[in-house]
């Protein structure tokens, strides 16, 4: 799970858009009242899923997907992935090299053009407009390379991470939830999940993820 130093359109924000969140946090205590509470204190069948995968997952499903569906990130990715046609493995290593290079040393040229795209700058205030649910959140073009990002991550490329080989790679459309972590800096118990980016026309163009603060839910 990226980690980095942390730190898009509010304006843009309807009020459909703030009525599913307001309904989405409505269910979520509505599950946790029924007994899936993070963490459940229910046995569970060894083969069924934590209780706050289906929390982040209904949160994603419901509240994430509608922010990925836009003409403007839909475009941002397209736009990578034609000027990133040809890329070889070679070229993908040099890239990821230089950004977490620039994350280490904190001279940040390549990680700041990145930050200052629109997309990227729509990914934050979603992230901004979120109550503290959103801690992380980035895209990705086919090849794994981020497109925009709400704040640094430590890597540029996720192709070789599960974000990415349990979504893009398999062709699927099921929002995969990694295991929930305590970040070391902050305390917050987060979690991220992943799901494939789609056009217009049903091809897979790229990721979406999004680390959530399970505490803020």
């Amino acid at each position: 799970m990226p980690k980095g130093p942390v730190h898009g359109s509010r304006g843009g924000e309807t009020r459909g858009a703030r009525k599913r969140g307001m309904a989405y946090r409505g269910w979520v205590r509505a599950v946790v009242a029924s007994g899936l509470a993070i963490p459940s204190l229910l046995p569970v069948p060894a083969s069924a899923e934590p209780a706050y995968v289906v929390v982040v997952r209904g949160y994603v499903d419901t509240v994430v997907r509608p922010m990925i569906s836009t003409p403007m990130v839909l475009a941002a990715i397209r736009e990578q992935n034609a000027k990133f046609n040809d890329v070889s493995s070679t070229d993908i290593q040099v890239l990821d090299s230089t950004y977490r290079s620039e994350v280490e040393t904190g001279d940040l040229q390549m990680v700041s053009a990145i930050l200052s795209t629109p997309v990227s700058r729509y990914l934050k205030e979603k992230q901004d407009a979120s109550q503290g649910v959103i801690v992380e959140f980035f895209i990705t073009d086919r090849n794994g390379l981020n497109v925009g990002e709400s704040r640094v991550t430590m890597d540029f490329w996720q192709a070789d991470e599960n974000k990415f080989l349990q979504t893009f790679a398999r062709d699927s459309d099921e929002t995969f939830v990694d295991r929930a972590e305590r970040d070391e800096i902050t305390q917050i118990l987060e979690a991220q999940a992943s799901f494939t980016i789609r056009d217009e026309a049903g091809a897979a163009i790229g990721i979406a993820t999004v680390t959530v603060a399970l505490d803020a839910m």
